[in-house]
């Protein structure tokens, strides 16, 4: 097994979102992990060997074992260093509906500001003409139709929005209180790509300064300690490890009349349509997992959360 098997894997690009939402949460932890840089969009063939069909980013590997979506990740580094936590205990569910709405709604109305006609001039200021077009049609192809907010409207919200955050953070550090939660890192990556991707766009954050010294805050956590890896050497990760056995006693829990060991698709339920196919060999409360065999990484199961993704028998 290769010496760096134990480390976390990160697949990710320096200006994702979700990737700094997780980069972040790496620092919160104190972590050490490999970062893998991948393409902003299609094609993604060495991804798409690893996870069998999504593509949306970041996803965590562990070995042979590929984690889909920052909240299911979230999870995944809890487990592998549990404080400080993400989730405390006093509010852990609050924190997770936070968190859920901030990834959802808040990224939505932020990144339709983000990209308006100025945000998105400033994004591709200095790439061709070409780079631009491929980027939107890309992101139009994952959309599957779903309608993004019009400029104007998504600046208001946008407004109304960090004021929510800026009453949260009028007499405490955090959304939540005196530590970061998830809902912190959830708010935050947005926010982040106002400010410092399309930073002509940021003046916006600006009625707002108890929200951007909270980010001050959150910036100041770091990334903990990174190792570049090239995506040849994930792939040869993989390819040595195995992935970790399903425990005896994990609870199936079916609500789709679809028995472990069937053949499988796993969507996203509204923005990346790429289905991953395999085997159902987990339904657990939170999570479903797929194994899947790839000519270029041999065996790896592939792990989504239930919240967000859609799970259908394949069609005979």
């Amino acid at each position: 097994m290769p010496e760096h098997a134990h480390l976390p894997v990160l697949h990710h690009y320096a200006s994702s979102p979700f990737s700094e939402k997780i980069r972040l949460v790496m620092g919160y932890k104190g972590l050490t992990w490999h970062g893998v840089t991948v393409p902003s969009i299609m094609p993604k063939p060495d991804v798409q060997a690893l996870t069998g069909g999504y593509r949306k980013t970041p996803f965590l590997q562990i070995g042979a074992d590929m984690y889909c979506d920052s909240a299911l990740i979230g999870d995944v580094l809890e487990h592998l260093q549990a404080a400080p936590s993400l989730y405390p205990e006093a509010s852990k569910g609050l924190a997770r509906t936070l968190a859920q709405w901030a990834d959802t709604t808040l990224f939505w109305a932020a990144m339709a500001y983000n990209l308006s006609p100025a945000g998105a001039a400033q994004l591709f200021a200095k790439a061709p003409p070409a780079v631009a077009q491929a980027f939107v049609a890309d992101r139009a192809a994952m959309s599957g139709g779903q309608q993004r907010m019009r400029p104007g409207d998504a600046a208001g919200v946008y407004k109304s929005y960090l004021r929510r955050l800026a009453h949260m953070l009028q007499a405490q550090p955090f959304l939540l209180g005196e530590a970061p939660s998830v809902a912190d890192f959830a708010a935050y990556h947005p926010l982040w790509f106002t400010r410092r991707v399309v930073p002509g766009m940021a003046g916006i954050l600006d009625a707002t300064p108890a929200v951007l010294a909270w980010m001050d805050r959150i910036a100041a956590l770091g990334h903990g300690t990174v190792r570049p890896m090239e995506a040849a050497d994930a792939i040869a990760l993989a390819q040595a490890s195995t992935p970790l056995a399903i425990a005896p006693d994990t609870v199936f829990q079916d609500e789709h009349g679809i028995a472990l060991g069937s053949a499988v698709t796993v969507t996203a339920e509204s923005f990346g349509p790429e289905p991953t196919e395999g085997v159902l060999v987990a339904a657990t409360r939170t999570r479903y997992t797929l194994a899947r065999q790839d000519a270029r990484v041999g065996m790896v199961h592939v792990h989504f959360p239930r919240i967000g993704y859609v799970l259908r028998a394949q069609s005979a």
